[in-house]
């Protein structure tokens, strides 16, 4: 029985490094096709959109962690959607060459939450 135990806490354990990685490879793509499409948000270099990803990641785990709002335009209305409007404007006092203006942060939210929509998996960590 205790052997049972251990094997489903390391799966559970896997799942959930995997689960990172993936949401940190998704939230890459989808913010290099954000600042793409959105005048006004520039990313500097592929390391300052990796550190980025990391940023947003974790800014959107510690929301929904403490909060249980989901920091996305589809995930809770209004609420997530001025929430990731938020996460992406303040993302900027902690990236070094990542820069965006409100009205940026506006539209990039909008077009952050319709890329991440259509993308497959599970968005929930």
């Amino acid at each position: 029985m205790s052997n049972n135990n251990q094997n489903v806490q390391s799966q559970n354990g896997t799942n959930t490094a995997w689960q990172i990685i993936g949401r940190l490879i998704t939230a890459g793509i989808v913010l290099a096709i954000t600042a793409f499409f959105t005048p006004g948000f520039q990313i500097s270099n592929f390391w300052t959109l990796a550190i980025a990803a990391v940023v947003l990641t974790i800014i959107d785990y510690l929301v929904s962690k403490f909060t249980g709002i989901q920091a996305s335009p589809f995930g809770k209305g209004f609420v997530g959607f001025v929430l990731s409007v938020i996460v992406l404007y303040v993302t900027q006092y902690f990236v070094a060459g990542y820069s965006i203006s409100w009205m940026a942060a506006i539209i990039g939210a909008i077009i952050y939450g319709i890329v991440d929509y259509f993308l497959p998996g599970e968005q929930k960590m």
